[in-house]
């Protein structure tokens, strides 16, 4: 029996498949850091509410 790809091409991802990744880790290190912000620019309280606010505004 033979396998259906080559060892070489079953371990490596595909191209579009490592962009992709890298794109949503972008996304999700950029809202991370833009959430940090905005805690320290606000505070804590602030923040809270703000959170809250947003999450009431899309309901």
């Amino acid at each position: 029996m033979q396998p259906a790809a080559p060892d070489h091409m079953a371990s490596s991802p595909s191209r579009a498949a490592t962009a992709i990744v890298a794109v949503a880790a972008s996304v999700v290190g950029l809202l991370v850091v833009g959430a940090i912000g905005l805690w320290a620019w606000y505070g804590t309280t602030v923040f809270f509410e703000m959170v809250k606010t947003g999450i009431a505004a899309c309901m």
